[in-house]
């Protein structure tokens, strides 16, 4: 699991479902949670969080333009790579610490990635969990 430590900035709820805006660094994220500020008591602008994804769940753009609804996009360079027969697991370096995808290896070598290569990890907010 990937897990980055940041700040609830903003709170949006609608019904039992609520947006939360969280800054890790200088990088924003946002997920999708069926919580509200009524029900869990940790959502409060200000508190700290721990953001939690898997790693297959982080998709990997090569460079660092990309016209896609995903909202959490992160760059970085890849500091490392294992490649397997059918997946390969990636080590981004980014400002807000280390991030690992697990993708196809077939995509790696499609993307034709290398180390110390641009990318950008993107993640569906709807695959963000929250921790206290």
């Amino acid at each position: 699991m990937n897990v980055l430590n940041g700040k609830i900035t903003a709170i949006e709820t609608s019904g039992s479902l609520s947006i939360i805006e969280i800054q890790i660094g200088a990088f924003f994220f946002k997920t999708i949670l069926i919580e509200t500020p009524n029900s869990a008591s940790y959502l409060k602008e200000e508190n700290q969080v721990k953001v939690i994804f898997k790693e297959t769940e982080v998709v990997i753009g090569k460079g660092t333009k990309h016209m896609v609804s995903l909202q959490n996009k992160i760059t970085g360079t890849i500091d490392g790579i294992e490649k397997g027969a059918l997946l390969s697991k990636l080590c981004i370096k980014t400002s807000v610490g280390i991030i690992i995808s697990i993708i196809t290896a077939n995509s790696v070598q499609k993307l034709d990635l290398k180390l110390g290569e641009t990318v950008t990890a993107m993640i569906k907010t709807n695959e963000i969990m929250l921790s206290e």
